[in-house]
C-alpha cells in the first residue's frame, strides 16, 4: 500500500521507509530527549534527492506542521509535531576526513561518532555538550561546547553546508556561492531549509584533555556566579567550564562545575584548574585525563514523553545584578536546573555580522530547565534587561518576543528579506518561524 496524506500517495522513493502511527520503528520518532511528540506521517529519506521528493510532498500539505530531525537529542524539540509530517534526516549520516584537514559530515551523524573518526587523525570539531546531539540541528544553531574559547562556534569551522531549499531544489550555500543563504544558515538554518551535507575545517586536538568536576558550597551564591565569571573570562582559552546548579527554595543550592583543559599535561591541567578551584570550598572533586571523544562519548538516549520548559539567555559578563538575580531565581518555588555554560574566547574572533549568530561578545549562556511557575517566571523575566541576546537551542518559548531576543534587529530584518527570498510561503516555519513579511519592535 502507498502511504500518504489526504489521499495523496508518497514519492516511489519514500514508501519503503515511511512510518505511520503504530508501525514498527515509529516510536523512535516520538521523543527528543525531553519533548514529544506524536507526527502523522515520518519520512526517512536516505539521500539528498530523497530529501527533495520529501520537501516538495511537504510542501503539497502545508497545511500540518513539519519537523525536520536530524537524528540526535535536543532541548527545544522543535524537531517533532503531533499529527504533522516529520523528516528525518537520521540515514544521512556519513563522517569522511578529506583532504587538508577538513570533512565532511551528514546532518544525521552525532557529535560523538564524529570525535571517535576524527581522534585517530588528531583532528576535532568543537561541537556540543553530548556526543548523542545530531550535527545538524547544532550546525545550523550555533554550536557552543566544550572547546569554545579555544575554537569559538561549530558554525565558525563551516566551509560550506548542501541545502534542499524550500522549492526542493539543492543547492551548496558557501562563501563563494549563494553567500547570503550561507550567512543565514550559520544560526537560523532551520529557516531556510534542510541541510544535507556539511564541510568542516578542524583543528588539531591532543591524545588527552583534562576534565574537572568540582562540587561547591560557596556560603554566597551571587558573589560566587560573580567570581566565577571573572575567573572564566581570564582563563586560558583552553579552559572552558559549565556550573551546574539546582533550585534551592530557602536553602544553599548544589553547585557543580565541570571544567575542560584541553592539554594533555597534568602539571598544565592543574596549574590552568587553580584558580577556579580557589573561589569556593570544594566539597568534592575530581580530575582526570581523558581523551576528546570519550568526553564526548554518547549518554543513553532519554526519551521523556511531556512538554519541558526552558529558557535561555546569553551574558556578556556575570554582572553583579546578573550574578544576583540568577541567585535570586534559584530560591523560586520552581524546580529546575540552571546551567551557566562558557560562551566567549574565540566566539568574538568572528564579527558580529558576519552570520546569523550575532552575540559575539557574550562570554556566558544561560540556560534553564524546569521551573514553569508564576513565580519563577516573574523573576526570570526580571533578568532579561541584563541579558544580551539568546540562543534558540535551550528556549521552549517561541513567538516574535523570542526573535526579538535571538536576533539584533539588523539581523532579524535581513533574515526576513532572506527568507522572502528562500522560504516566501514559510514552509520552515515550525522551528523558530522567521516570518517573512512581519515586523517586530523590541528594545535591547
Amino acid at each position: 500500500m502507498n502511504l500518504g496524506l489526504a489521499g495523496d500517495p508518497l514519492p516511489r522513493s519514500l514508501v519503503a521507509r515511511a512510518l505511520l502511527p503504530g508501525d514498527p520503528g515509529y516510536s523512535r520518532y516520538t521523543a527528543g530527549f525531553f519533548r514529544s511528540g506524536r507526527p502523522g506521517l515520518v519520512l526517512r529519506p536516505q539521500s539528498p534527492a530523497e530529501v527533495q521528493d520529501a520537501v516538495l510532498y511537504a510542501d503539497r500539505h502545508r497545511q500540518v506542521p513539519l519537523g525536520i530531525l536530524s537524528g540526535g537529542h535536543g532541548i527545544s524539540g522543535r524537531s517533532l509535531n503531533d499529527g504533522g509530517i516529520v523528516i528525518a534526516v537520521d540515514a544521512l549520516n556519513d563522517i569522511t576526513l578529506l583532504d587538508g584537514n577538513r570533512a565532511r559530515l551528514g546532518p544525521g551523524a552525532r557529535w560523538g561518532d564524529v570525535a571517535a573518526a576524527l581522534a585517530p587523525h588528531g583532528l576535532s570539531l568543537t561541537a556540543g555538550d553530548y556526543g548523542s546531539v545530531g550535527v545538524g540541528g547544532l550546525a545550523t544553531a550555533g554550536g557552543i561546547g566544550w572547546l569554545v574559547r579555544e575554537h569559538g562556534l561549530t558554525i565558525d569551522h563551516l566551509l560550506s553546508v548542501d541545502v534542499v531549499t524550500a522549492n526542493g531544489e539543492l543547492v551548496r550555500a558557501s562563501a563563494a556561492e549563494n553567500p547570503d543563504l550561507f550567512w543565514a544558515m550559520r544560526g537560523a538554518g532551520a529557516n531556510f531549509g534542510i541541510a544535507v551535507s556539511f564541510e568542516f575545517d578542524l583543528d588539531p586536538i591532543g591524545p588527552q584533555v583534562g576534565f574537572a568536576m568540582l562540587v561547591y558550597a560557596p556560603d554566597d551564591i551571587a558573589a560566587f556566579l560573580q567570581a566565577w565569571g571573572t575567573t572564566i573570562e581570564h582563563s586560558h582559552p583552553t579552559v572552558t567550564g559549565t556550573l551546574i546548579l539546582s533550585s534551592s527554595g530557602h536553602g544553599t543550592p548544589t553547585v557543580q562545575a565541570l571544567i575542560v583543559v584541553d592539554a594533555d599535561d597534568p602539571d598544565t591541567v592543574v596549574e590552568r584548574l587553580q584558580p577556579l578551584a580557589a573561589l569556593a570550598p570544594v566539597a568534592n572533586q575530581s580530575v582526570q585525563l581523558m581523551p576528546y571523544h570519550t568526553l564526548l562519548s554518547q549518554p543513553p538516549e532519554q526519551h521523556d514523553h511531556g512538554e519541558p520548559h526552558g529558557h535561555s539567555s546569553l551574558a556578556r559578563h556575570l554582572t553583579p545584578a546578573v550574578s544576583e538575580g540568577l541567585a535570586h531565581l534559584l530560591t523560586s518555588n520552581s524546580s529546575f536546573f540552571l546551567t551557566v555554560r562558557s560562551a566567549g574566547g574565540a566566539v568574538a574572533d568572528t564579527p558580529a555580522d558576519a552570520t546569523a549568530y550575532a552575540w559575539r561578545n557574550a562570554n556566558f549562556l544561560i540556560a534553564t530547565l524546569g521551573g514553569g511557575s508564576a513565580d519563577f517566571e516573574a523573576r526570570w523575566n526580571q533578568l532579561l534587561p541584563h541579558f544580551e541576546g539568546m540562543y534558540l537551542s535551550f528556549e521552549t518559548d517561541t513567538g516574535p518576543d523570542v526573535l526579538a531576543r535571538a536576533f539584533p534587529p539588523a539581523h532579524l530584518k535581513r533574515l526576513r528579506a532572506l527568507k522572502r527570498t528562500w522560504d516566501p510561503t514559510g514552509l520552515f516555519r515550525d522551528n523558530f518561524f522567521i516570518h517573512p513579511t512581519s515586523t517586530f519592535h523590541h528594545n535591547f
